[in-house]
This record gives structure tokens, sequence and C-alpha cells, in this order.
């Protein structure tokens, strides 16, 4: 069986497999629990040099899911490891990975073939691992105008529809960029009103749109009922409006948490990019033992 095959296939079996459940949560609706999750940008020195190790920290730190970054699809590969042992391993855990961030970027001026082509070796990736959302995470400055933003929302709403109707979602992660004012224009709200509610869902990165909208992450929400999916939580230091370990920066967590409307939320990912007090291991670490004591009472 060829990949795009596989990516149909697959998905027309996820999608018939889900009805039973969709319709017994919506007859019960359960109240939610999330996993506390990391994204393992976090910590993207150690999983370079021992993926397997780094999984096994980050599990004793208490840690139940996760998002990546990058995939070889030519190789079918995550961190230097198959697709099919990677999972294995996360099995072996006890462990999740529930989104992925992935290179798509590299392709935007490329054919939307060639775009495609990587798109479906994610979906493909997603489906071994059991990950639910392939999401675009980054967009390349040279990109990063108005005419840049036209061409994305475009891109977003063919890959979210392929995405969807391969039994996966699609979301797309802000950071600081999308909120320039172009002339009295915003990428952003072209992301907001041009792609389609039902393909294009939002990852909602806290830290930039503290750092950078003029919008709280509530209004955002708000405004945007059952887009925002997926949150990063991520601090912001207090004089260099840096990264910071969770605790240690100026985000009021607690006052966000307690309050923000969390019904659409799936999955939640702490993340720390750079800034560390000692080691990127030790913030995940301190991060962590934060997050339970301080913010999990909340999700």
């Amino acid at each position: 069986m060829n990949r795009r095959n596989f990516v149909k296939q697959s998905g027309a079996l996820l999608a018939t497999s889900a009805l039973p459940l969709q319709f017994s949560c919506a007859a019960s609706t359960p109240k939610k629990s999330f996993k506390m999750g990391l994204q393992l940008f976090s910590v993207r020195d150690a999983m370079a040099k021992d993926p397997i190790d780094t999984l096994k920290k980050v599990r004793a730190f208490g840690y139940e899911d996760s998002e990546l970054f990058g995939y070889d699809g030519e190789n079918k590969s995550f961190y230097g490891l198959k697709a099919t042992e990677f999972k294995k391993v996360i099995d072996d855990l006890g462990f999740t990975v529930t989104s992925g961030h992935y290179d798509f970027s590299s392709f935007f001026t490329k054919p939307f073939s060639a775009l495609q082509n990587y798109l479906e070796q994610c979906i493909e990736g997603s489906h071994v691992i059991g990950a639910k959302y392939v999401t675009w995470p980054w967009l390349a400055p040279e990109y990063r105008n108005i005419e840049g933003f036209k061409q994305l929302t475009e891109k977003l709403n063919r890959m979210g529809e392929l995405v969807t109707k391969n039994g996966l979602g699609f979301a797309y992660h802000n950071h600081d960029f999308e909120f320039t004012d172009h002339n009295g224009e915003k990428g952003y709200d072209y992301i907001l009103s041009q792609t389609d509610p039902e393909w294009v869902k939002l990852q909602m990165d806290m830290y930039w749109v503290a750092h950078s909208s003029k919008l709280t992450a509530a209004e955002l929400i708000a405004q945007n009922p059952g887009r925002y999916v997926m949150w990063h939580i991520k601090d912001m230091d207090k004089q260099t409006r840096d990264y910071s370990e969770l605790g240690n920066g100026s985000i009021d967590y607690i006052d966000i948490l307690s309050k923000i409307d969390k019904d659409a939320l799936e999955y939640y990912y702490i993340e720390q990019g750079g800034n560390y007090a000692q080691n990127s291991m030790q913030s995940a670490a301190d991060s962590a033992n934060y997050f339970k004591k301080q913010l999990q009472p909340y999700l």
C-alpha cells in the first residue's frame, strides 16, 4: 500500500471508529481531564543527544504528554528513531505525544504538491505514534508581511482540509509577529477571519499573547469560540521579557487559568525555548514542580 492510500484509508477508519465514542461523550458530557504536557523543543539539546534517556527523565519529572518537533518523512523517523520504535518507547514509559510541530515554512514558496507530500508524511507518522494534531508552528521572517499572510491562509485551509479528512486535527501556532501592525492590518486577523474554523484550529502561545497582543488570552478565546484547542504555557522574565521557568516570571497564570474559558481546550504543553537558569532539563523539572503545586488545580 502506498503512502497516499495509507493516509486516506487510515483516516477513514479513524473517522468511522470515532462515531460511537463521540455520541457517548455528547450524551454523558464527562468532566475534562488534562495531562501535564511538555513541548519537547524545551529540551531539544538533550533530545538531540539521547532521546530515549531524555524522555525517561521527562516522564520522571511528572510529564505525561508531549508535543514533538520535526519529522524525517523520508526515513519515517522521529529524533533518529523509526516511528514504530519511537511509539514503543513512549508506550513503555506510559507517555503520549498528542501534537507535532513540523517545518512547513520551508515549503512556503515551493509548489503545493511538495508541501502536500511532506504533509502526508507527517499525517502518516502521526497515525503511527498516535498523535492527534498536526501543527504549523512558525513562519520564516521573509514571509511575515500581509501578502505572505494571505498566501499562508490559503495554504492552511488546504492543509487543514486534508488533515481533517484523514482523521486528525490541524492547528496554527502563534508567535509575536502575527500581531505586528502593517499599516492598520495584522497577520493574525487574516488567520482568524480567512481560515475555515472546521479545518484550521488554533494553538495559543500564551507567552507571545502576553508579550505582543493587545488582546488577552481570555479575550481571544471568547472572540473565537471552539478554535483554541491547544495552549502553550510559558513564563516571561520580569526584566528582559525573555523566556523563564514557570513561577519565576511576570505572567500571572493563577489569575489566567482560574478565569479563562477551557471548553475548547484539549491539550496544553509547558514550554521554555531558552534563557534557562541552569540548563534545559533543570528548567523543565522546575517548571513541572511549580505547575503541579500552583497551577494544575485549575486544569
